[in-house]
């Protein structure tokens, strides 16, 4: 009977807490960021990245360029968690046609088909009605060249994000199913110098970027968050938006919610021991409640908002519930 009302005040609390953001913010939220690592056979999945930046053109754009770039790296290596081994930067005079290349071959190989690949590109671009590339020292690399390197890959997932002007012209070709494809302008026409960069990379330092508040800032959070930033910083100059960020995902959406940069925090992981069948079920559970998370969210546009709105909160709440179970369990377990 006990057992019986804690369970229910549990869940009492629980849909209490979602439904301050439900009504409010209309954002869904977890009570608590948490990444489950799980200890086990099953095979480790990685993440390689690859960031390039391009000619400069000066001395303020080196600098700008450099900044992102290592913007990007650190938030990799730091809260991603991604090893000094998996990350590649080419800048200044290494940011060559054939180191390029050479690098794009080196992830082919190292990358496993259950592996994700993470390619940043940050620079110049240009389009001449026809051909689009991406300006580096010495002979560019063009769009057919970029959708040829792309194709070597066998990693489960590609997200290819391209920050230059005129890289909207990238998307027909390059894209394809497993890849999540972003462009800082929508066309090849939209030729002005881009501020979607800036925003990209601080999005993956940025808490405010993880709008579903579980450690994570995906690739699709993270286009959202600087799509959004440009706009607004448009506006408060009084000009005119001259670039329109766009992103191609086979998974209609689905898939760029689910690219990361690494696994996240160590430090907010918890470690689950699946060798206990009751965890390993829980987890289970806990997996099939996340997924109908996710096919919930593609139903939104066909659905009542209202409707919406109560079956994910109740589906958050089982989520919640079913997370303090495992971290209860796992905290039992833990204890010397």
């Amino acid at each position: 009977m006990q057992a019986t009302k804690a369970r229910k005040r549990d869940g009492d609390l629980a849909r209490g807490m979602f439904r301050v953001f439900v009504f409010s913010f209309r954002v869904f939220v977890l009570p608590w960021p948490i990444v489950f690592v799980f200890a086990g056979p099953a095979a480790a999945q990685q993440t390689h990245v690859l960031v390039v930046v391009g000619v400069p053109g000066d001395e303020e754009h080196a600098q700008k360029f450099q900044k992102w770039a290592t913007t990007f790296v650190d938030a990799a290596k730091g809260k991603d968690a991604v090893p000094d081994a998996n990350i590649t930067l080419l800048a200044d005079r290494r940011a060559t046609r054939e180191n390029i290349e050479k690098a794009v071959a080196t992830l082919a190989a190292r990358a496993k088909p259950t592996d994700g690949v993470v390619i940043l590109l940050i620079g110049h671009g240009s389009f001449d009605g026809r051909q689009a590339a991406f300006n580096l020292p010495g002979p560019d690399l063009t769009l057919t060249d970029w959708a040829r390197l792309l194709g070597t890959l066998r990693a489960a997932h590609v997200a290819f994000v391209n920050t230059s002007s005129s890289s909207g012209a990238f998307l027909p070709t390059v894209a394809s199913p497993g890849r999540v494809i972003v462009t800082a302008t929508k066309t090849g026409g939209e030729r002005n110098e881009t501020a979607f960069a800036e925003y990209f990379v601080g999005a993956f330092a940025d808490e405010a970027a993880d709008r579903d508040r579980n450690g994570h800032v995906s690739i699709a959070e993270a286009f959202e968050y600087s799509k959004t930033k440009v706009a607004q910083a448009f506006q408060q100059k009084g000009l005119l938006l001259t670039e329109h960020a766009t992103m191609d995902d086979s998974g209609g959406g689905q898939l760029a919610s689910t690219v990361f940069l690494g696994t996240g925090r160590a430090e907010t992981a918890l470690q689950i021991d699946t060798s206990d069948p009751v965890l390993g079920a829980l987890a289970a559970e806990r997996d099939a409640i996340e997924q109908q998370v996710a096919a919930l969210k593609l139903k939104k546009a066909s659905m009542d908002e209202a409707e919406y709105d109560a079956r994910m909160e109740q589906l958050l709440t089982d989520l919640a519930l079913k997370t303090k179970v495992i971290r209860d369990r796992q905290a039992k377990k833990d204890k010397p």
